[in-house]
């Protein structure tokens, strides 16, 4: 196939139980395929002509019938198709934005876009609702207790919403983005799962409203996000199994129970296929009486995984593999498919070369390469350019992962940045990094690296480490191994504040805060504009019906507090943190003077934040140190070549401790590489902040003495050296 989006792959119900399915799956080319699979034989039953990118394809049908109805949505359209190719089916749904996800239940049909979610009975509008997140799924179902239609919409904005008639009744915050809704239904139990961008399934109690259960599944293991769950008894016994698959390639099988929280989830299956997996279906496809799980890749490739046991012909003794006519069969033709191919592919080039040469004065055109990119700041992109999520935050590093995916093998990425940004080694990367010189001026280049990859690398990810303070602007040349050479810009804008994430709430009324107030002729809209120049996962329009809007942040790096309320010519901000109200000061007042906006600043600062600012960084500090003083003496240890066991034995407890302390050094350097430094950083940019809100001049030999103070840690001294000169407001 071509290009895949997400949730463009269904299986149709077979005649017969245990029979083959037919299989249904449309691309980004706007070509539907619904095929089955016969003796090894691909056999299409029917194929739609292209048009435009096709964004979702559900099953269903008439209610108490059987679901072998496809339906496909592609720009504002939603068209339907019989298991034999009739179109019985072309809705128009009126909707300004392009559909993004779509639910079909019966005579019930669910529509969203970015912002806009839409319900239709029998092809006519029951109500809308407008959402200042982005929406990312939706799903819908009717309730075991009362049996009323209830739908839910995944919102970006670390928020699920349950509506019923197009109205929200309840909003259930989740503490990470979900990517994916699942009804798992077994044993006449329903439960309502999400998957989330940092790689987690959390349950959801819809039918009391209760909000957030628990989570099924952590991402201990693997943080890579889901793109797809499935529920499909593969173990044969009797129980749905889980089935995820994910960003990274991931297809995994679990055992899982719902219901006992102390029977824990178990992994009883993984394969990894290297590509993003955009869609599975399990049922049985190419052999009859065996379940097999279905998948399809982000490029368009097709594959399945079955429960067939497949080494009948493998001889044991030799370790060799006992080729069987059909076998031998199987390999001829795909031999005679791939020279087929290649004779297509030599002609198709040589067609283009005597184009480009001829007099005809044709010219050398390039088709726009898609890449499949799950971004970590808003991205500048064309409307055909394929996203999933923003700003994925790995919270615990205080780092970001950008992940970039062509269809086609990547040849080198070159990565250019006018902020300072650090990027740091990824274990899945096989890649060579090397470095270019910058000029270092403000404003120009201050980071130029090129990723050259490795044969057949369609996809690869960065981890990238940004320093809060400046924003700036993240280039990707993406150059893919095709004739004629090209390269494909993608753009990510850093955010002065970027190491924040979004929180639904704050209720800890103990913290101190200080708070800085702007007052002008802006508008709403302005003043939203502004901020989401200045921070991650601000929602894409303000919901104009609150007279004041109201966010919350928290540092990933220093677990400080951000609050933004804003209104129509006023905003105030509260941070125990002065450092981050420093960097809002600058950043809003470049703004508001670019829109040549006049605005009155008044600030209050609250001296009990140094105080308790540090005192929340010390237990990191110390931590981090503690590691930093283990690892340098572990060096040591091995220097003097003690680590043979009669040696050992020598050696007093503490350091037979830290000898056997090695994978976890080893690990914790890995995971946070540079840690303690950017705490350093952190505290001394909290000095100069302090210093400049208060309109002091920072000496030299303050920031010597900070620096000493860190290395020997005190925490009174720390705060002398704050305090010290100082006039208390």
């Amino acid at each position: 196939m071509g290009v895949v989006n997400k949730n463009c792959l269904r299986l149709l119900p077979a005649a017969v139980p245990k029979e083959p399915q037919k299989v249904a799956i449309a691309d980004t080319d706007g070509i539907l395929q619904v095929f089955s699979v016969r003796k090894d034989d691909i056999q299409l039953h029917f194929k739609t002509l292209p048009g435009p990118a096709i964004t979702s394809l559900k099953v269903a049908g008439a209610s108490g019938t059987v679901n072998d109805k496809v339906f496909i949505a592609a720009g504002n359209e939603v068209k339907g198709y019989t298991k034999k190719g009739k179109l019985f089916l072309v809705f128009d749904s009126g909707m300004t934005e392009d559909i993004n996800s779509m639910f079909v239940l019966g005579n019930e049909l669910f529509l969203c876009g970015k912002h806009v979610f839409n319900h239709y009975r029998d092809c006519k509008e029951v109500g809308s609702y407008l959402c200042g997140d982005t929406i990312v799924d939706v799903t819908a179902f009717y309730m075991l207790k009362n049996g009323r239609l209830t739908s839910l919409i995944a919102c970006e904005g670390r928020m699920i919403r349950v509506l019923e008639h197009a109205r929200v009744t309840a909003s259930m915050e989740v503490e990470s983005s979900p990517t994916v809704l699942h009804i798992h239904e077994d044993d006449d139990s329903r439960t309502v799962l999400f998957g989330t961008v940092d790689g987690r399934i959390g349950i959801l109690d819809v039918e009391s409203l209760q909000g957030f259960q628990r989570w099924l599944i952590t991402n201990e293991k693997n943080a890579s996000s889901i793109i797809c769950i499935e529920s499909y008894d593969m173990s044969g016994g009797g129980t749905k199994n889980l089935i995820l698959g994910r960003q990274d390639g991931n297809i995994e099988i679990y055992n899982v129970n719902m219901h006992d929280e102390m029977d824990k989830t178990s992994l009883i299956f993984l394969e990894n296929c290297n590509e993003c997996i955009m869609s599975l279906q399990c049922g049985i496809v190419a052999t009859k009486g065996y379940d097999e799980v279905l998948a399809v890749t982000y490029s368009g490739r097709i594959f399945g995984l079955t429960t067939q046991v497949t080494d009948a012909n493998f001889d044991g003794s030799t370790g060799s593999y006992v080729f069987t006519t059909d076998a031998s069969t199987k390999i001829s033709k795909l031999k005679g498919d791939i020279e087929e191919l290649h004779a297509k592919l030599n002609k198709e080039r040589e067609k283009y070369q005597e184009a480009t040469l001829g007099n005809m004065m044709e010219l050398s055109a390039i088709s726009l390469i898609p890449i499949n990119a799950t971004v970590i700041f808003p991205l500048h992109t064309e409307r055909n350019y394929i996203i999933f999520f923003k700003f994925i935050l790995d919270r615990k590093t205080a780092s970001y992962l950008l992940s970039l995916e062509a269809p086609t093998p990547i040849e080198h990425i070159l990565i250019e940045c006018n902020a300072k940004i650090d990027l740091l080694d990824v274990e899945k990367n096989t890649a060579v990094i090397s470095y270019s010189e910058t000029a270092n001026l403000k404003g120009s280049s201050q980071l130029l690296a090129t990723y050259r990859c490795q044969l057949n690398t369609n996809r690869i990810e960065l981890k990238i480490q940004s320093t809060e303070g400046e924003k700036g602007l993240l280039q990707a040349y993406v150059s893919p191994v095709l004739q004629p050479r090209c390269s494909r810009l993608l753009q990510f804008d850093i955010k002065a504040l970027s190491l924040h994430y979004r929180v639904n709430e704050y209720s800890d009324l103990n913290r101190p805060f200080s708070v800085i107030k702007f007052k002008g002729t802006f508008s709403l809209a302005e003043i939203h504009n502004w901020i989401s120049q200045c921070l991650p996962e601000v929602p894409g329009r303000p919901q104009m019906s609150e007279q004041c809007f109201e966010l919350f942040f928290q540092s990933s790096l220093l677990d400080s507090i951000l609050i933004c309320t804003y209104k129509k010519s006023e905003a105030e901000f509260r941070s125990d943190n002065l450092t981050t109200l420093c960097v809002l000061k600058e950043v809003l007042s470049v703004e508001a003077t670019n829109k040549k906006t006049k605005i009155d600043i008044s600030l209050v600062i609250n001296d009990q934040c140094i105080d308790h600012i540090l005192k929340m960084v010390e237990p990191k500090l110390l931590e981090h140190k503690q590691f930093l003083r283990d690892k340098e003496l572990f060096d040591a240890l091995n220097e003097l070549e003690i680590a043979e066991e009669d040696n050992v034995k020598y050696l007093s407890e503490k350091y037979r401790a830290i000898l056997q302390k090695k994978s976890e050094l080893v690990e914790h350097f890995k995971t946070y590489p540079d840690y303690l430094d950017r705490l350093y950083d952190s505290i001394l940019n909290l000095l100069t902040s302090y210093n400049k809100l208060k309109g002091l001049q920072l000496s030299r030999q303050k920031i010597e003495d900070l620096k000493r103070n860190l290395e020997n840690y005190s925490f009174d001294d720390l705060i002398d050296v704050f305090k010290s000169g100082t006039a208390c407001r």
